[in-house]
């Protein structure tokens, strides 16, 4: 489903339209979006962007321009995430997001997870199955559970 309220540049390619799930989020130019992808409220996608199929992109991410998202990356925007407060189902007020930026020709591989409040930075590697806990440097090569740096380009 793609919800009336997302903001969707030009030349966008969502294979199987019927199949990934969409709302309040913002899609920039040229972008490909594969099947079973859902990005929620409050998100950006930025131009030229590749997000592979079964990933998620929660409430508080910013992906900018050229990124490349592979299949079943997981972000995360609550640090403590609670199901109930008090004996009541938790609601948005209970909570706050927390943002995460992913900067520009970035490439994050097949099932990693990104832990909120972090800064990927430009053209850096995050290997598949990574969990990502602290900012990553730009042009760096990270890997691991919790990601450590194992390259830097020169």
């Amino acid at each position: 489903m793609i919800a009336d309220d997302v903001q969707m540049g030009k030349d966008v390619c969502i294979h199987h339209p019927e199949w990934v799930n969409l709302y309040g989020c913002r899609i920039g130019d040229a972008c490909k979006i594969g099947s079973f992808v859902e990005i929620q409220k409050g998100a950006v996608v930025g131009d030229r962007c590749k997000v592979s199929s079964h990933s998620f992109i929660c409430e508080g991410v910013t992906i900018e321009a050229d990124v490349f998202i592979g299949h079943g990356v997981m972000f995360i925007n609550d640090r403590y995430p609670k199901a109930s407060v008090n004996g009541k189902l938790q609601t948005e007020a209970d909570w706050r997001v927390i943002e995460t930026r992913v900067c520009r020709g970035a490439s994050i591989g097949s099932n990693a997870t990104i832990l909120c409040g972090v800064v990927v930075g430009e053209d850096a590697v995050i290997g598949a199955g990574a969990v990502v806990t602290r900012d990553v440097p730009a042009k760096a090569v990270v890997a691991g559970a919790a990601a450590r740096v194992i390259a830097t380009e020169k």
